[in-house]
């Protein structure tokens, strides 16, 4: 697979170079999950990130991001910063000359900043919400990253999870009864991020009307 999506972005690259392309347009290349790491045949290995597609963890959520953009982006930089493909919609819009319309709120950031080779990005959190069970895995729950910290929470009995990722990267030490109020802070605003993009949650048959929320 890997062989054959190799060739297959670099016929993409050999043409926009043929047809003289090569400087004006941005390539993109990224994943929407991380490798299938349980069930379905032959699972690959995400070490030393724990866990795989369909779960909370690195394994699953971490995917490498590289884009090539002649003139912007310095051939062979790296960037440290987390983004997300939400980011995706408003960075190209703006790149192309454009502007955001009749889209309401847009939950991504603007990347231009990092494409061209700085170090600062306006966000302070990155969420992700899993609601559901799957056959990769992995459990109902949601997340929060803030700088290095960050929280996992599980919906099946609201036990939170918090892990430094700059120490701990494979997710294995658990430091939420050292932190309380780090836990508190990130909770909350994971809660506050629920609401704000009226996130669903699974409801279970004939429970009434009112679908269960974390915290409650």
């Amino acid at each position: 697979m890997v062989e054959a999506m190799d060739l297959a972005v670099g016929k993409v690259l050999d043409k926009l170079e043929k047809l003289g392309l090569d400087d004006e347009v941005v390539v993109a290349f990224t994943s929407d999950n991380g490798g299938l790491s349980t069930s379905e045949g032959s699972p690959t290995s995400n070490l030393p990130l724990r866990g795989g597609k369909g779960w909370l963890y690195e394994g699953g959520i971490r995917e490498n991001f590289l884009v090539r953009w002649p003139g912007v982006t310095k051939p062979g930089s790296t960037c440290e910063h987390p983004v997300m493909s939400t980011d995706f919609f408003p960075t190209f819009v703006k790149a192309a000359g454009g502007k955001p319309k009749g889209v309401g709120s847009i939950d991504g950031v603007d990347l231009m900043p990092l494409l061209k080779g700085g170090d600062e990005l306006k966000r302070d959190a990155l969420c992700w919400h899993y609601p559901h069970y799957s056959n990769q895995g992995g459990f109902p729950g949601g997340a929060i990253r803030m700088g290095n910290l960050k929280l996992v929470e599980r919906f099946e009995d609201g036990k939170v999870h918090l892990y430094d990722l700059s120490k701990d990267i494979g997710e294995r030490n658990d430091v939420a009864a050292k932190h309380p109020d780090k836990v508190k802070a990130m909770r909350k605003k994971l809660h506050a991020w629920y609401k704000e993009v009226d996130a669903k949650f699974l409801q279970a048959k004939g429970a009434g009307p009112k679908p269960w929320r974390p915290g409650e």
